[in-house]
């Protein structure tokens, strides 16, 4: 069978749909990697997967541009003659699903990995495109077989909102984590309890929530890191200059997130809203207590008070309270530690979300989609 994976990065199909084209491949499908150019574009003929370039601009909003994406897709997968098309994230979702149906591949699948920034902002502009947005998901999800959701708020939420039928919508929870990779293994211990935050330098992500945080705890023998770059092109960016301030310890763009994630003692994240965030899988694997948000895709990482506590949405507060009942008590941090390291084997690990995908995509080759 000839199966194709559509997304708006490379990147994203590279670090996050690799093991299920590999284990497509050891089945002896064709697989493709349809994306536009970037660093890991060469990268996927290592592993038997061909890489089919096609232009869109992320940040487009102008409509007549938007379907020369559609047209620039549909060009593509049409002289493929594909039995499976995968598409994952928002316009390639939409995009995909439309270019599929005109090229009449027997398949389509979308995959909704989180609903973004529009989602939390209460602008004018994010409420216009949240309903522009969903008048096109419901169209798209018509014309494809299945919706694949990595967390139920997502999935009951476009079920609610009738943008999706109950029938084709599938969860599979996060796109996995390698457990045998991402294990804690023995360090010296740090001299302050070292409290991490691995995430964009967004507001959305609860930078702000963070490092007030800190500033309560600043009298403690707490360190508190965040790793992460700046955005600059997301209005929701924040400035070099908070983030150089304050009681936290910025460390910018980092190469051994791993190693990092490691030394901690326990791991924050007080974001908005997620997909299911791949930091909080890493840390969890790893055996780290964790500090997040009660939001949509964090709390499918973290059951509240036990491998971690889940706090309310701005409330700096509480994240600290939590954060020091941690920091004073070596033994809680342990245990739940144990506890999130069990829950990421039984759970998250990424053989059993490839599996899962296998499974939807099993469902067309025996003909029963």
């Amino acid at each position: 069978m000839k199966i194709a994976f559509l997304s708006h990065l490379d990147l994203n199909l590279y670090l996050f749909r690799l093991p299920i084209m590999e284990a497509l491949v050891k089945q002896g499908h064709e697989v493709f990697a349809i994306c536009p150019r970037g660093d890991k574009f060469e990268e996927f003929e290592k592993y038997s997967v061909q890489a089919i370039e096609y232009k869109i601009q992320r940040q487009s909003l102008n409509p007549f541009k938007e379907l020369k994406t559609i047209r620039n897709i549909f060009k593509v997968i049409k002289p493929l003659q594909l039995d499976i098309l995968q598409n994952f994230t928002a316009k390639p979702n939409i995009y995909g699903s439309i270019a599929g149906h005109l090229a009449k591949v027997p398949m389509i699948v979308n995959a909704v990995t989180g609903l973004g920034s529009f989602y939390i902002s209460e602008t004018k502009k994010a409420k216009a495109i949240k309903i522009v947005m969903e008048k096109l998901y419901k169209e798209a999800n018509k014309r494809v077989n299945f919706v694949i959701f990595q967390n139920s708020d997502d999935m009951s939420y476009f079920i609610e909102k009738k943008l999706v039928t109950k029938e084709k919508a599938v969860l599979i929870k996060s796109s996995g984590i390698d457990t045998k990779k991402f294990i804690a293994t023995p360090t010296e211990k740090n001299e302050k309890v070292v409290v991490l935050m691995v995430a964009r330098a967004i507001w959305h992500k609860g930078i702000k929530e963070y490092y007030r945080a800190a500033e309560i705890l600043k009298e403690k023998s707490i360190e508190f890191i965040l790793i992460g770059d700046t955005d600059e092109g997301n209005h929701s960016c924040a400035p070099k200059e908070f983030l150089q301030s304050g009681y936290v310890k910025w460390l910018g763009h980092r190469d051994d997130i791993k190693e990092q994630v490691n030394k901690c003692d326990i791991f924050v994240l007080p974001s908005y809203r997620e997909g299911v965030p791949r930091t909080l899988l890493e840390a969890t694997s790893m055996s780290k207590p964790i500090v997040t948000t009660d939001t949509v895709g964090c709390r499918e990482v973290v059951d509240d008070g036990v491998n971690g506590f889940l706090v309310p949405l701005y409330d700096s507060k509480l994240l600290a309270i939590r954060v020091l009942e941690l920091a004073n008590d070596e033994a809680l941090r342990r245990t739940m530690g144990r506890k999130g390291r069990a829950k990421a084997v039984n759970e998250f690990d990424v053989g059993i979300v490839v599996n899962k995908y296998l499974e939807v995509y099993k469902r067309s080759i025996d003909g029963s989609s």
